[in-house]
């Protein structure tokens, strides 16, 4: 197997941000000895969240075996998990701001014809439905548990308590025409093909707000592991809080 250098578009910030907590971990936990430090196995981390690399392909750029390339990235995204902000710490953020933007996104996810659940019928794919919530700038605030593609984005805001929340801390909301019936917080286009001039010069403006946030779906699929999933869908949520802690540890 030919093994080449390669390069990952982040910065330094979140090697020692995600360094430093694998070594609190390890000593939390009484580890005394690995066979890559914990600077190294934060920069495998990386390369898999970030590029995507595959089990194999780590393996062999690190020099140690599959399964424990398995267990260093598990035990690394748990550690970041952990520190994820929760709905309620958005929430305190988001208080500061003006407003917020609401969307949805789908997390393209392996899966075959008979997993119904997972099957997206406006994406035409299988995947993970997530909520995000960003600030009047785009930037991410908070990204919700997955659920199965199928579930509706109205459904999954609900579920996660995103409606109430923002009802709760008097926080206005711009989201697009699948939150219509969410309440007063949600601000939503006005749906309809023949409109009056006034409702189309309404949803021009609402638009020209809400696109905003698709600058945190960036960010967020910047990180190549979520644009193909090929885990379990029960570690997709951790993935997500895991990229959720690195990004607010970078900003």
């Amino acid at each position: 197997m030919l093994v080449y250098p390669s390069a990952i578009d982040l910065s330094n910030v979140h090697l020692r941000y995600l360094a430093h907590q694998l070594a609190l971990h390890r000593r939390d936990i009484g580890s005394r000895w690995r066979r890559l430090t914990a600077g190294r196995q934060a920069l495998l981390v990386l390369a898999h969240l970030r590029s995507g690399d595959t089990y194999a392909q780590l393996s062999a750029g690190f020099g140690i075996g599959i399964a424990t390339v398995y267990r260093y990235v598990q035990e690394a995204i748990d550690v970041l998990a952990a520190r994820a902000p929760s709905l309620m710490e958005a929430m305190k953020t988001a208080r500061t701001k003006a407003f917020v933007i609401l969307d949805g996104t789908l997390l393209p996810i392996d899966r075959v014809a008979a997993d119904t659940p997972y099957y997206s019928g406006k994406h035409k794919r299988h995947g993970m439905n997530v909520q995000i919530l960003t600030d009047p700038f785009g930037r991410l605030l908070w990204a919700s548990p997955a659920l199965p593609g199928s579930t509706h984005d109205l459904t999954a805001a609900r579920t996660h308590g995103i409606i109430d929340s923002l009802a709760d801390a008097g926080l206005r909301c711009w989201a697009d025409k699948a939150y219509q019936g969410a309440g007063r917080p949600d601000r939503v286009p006005f749906r309809g093909r023949r409109l009056k001039r006034w409702k189309r010069r309404h949803n021009t403006s609402h638009a020209k707000i809400r696109c905003v946030g698709e600058q945190a779906m960036a960010v967020l699929k910047g990180w190549r592991l979520l644009r193909r999933l090929r885990c379990c869908p029960d570690r997709i949520t951790d993935i997500v809080k895991a990229v959720l802690a690195l990004h607010h540890a970078s900003t």
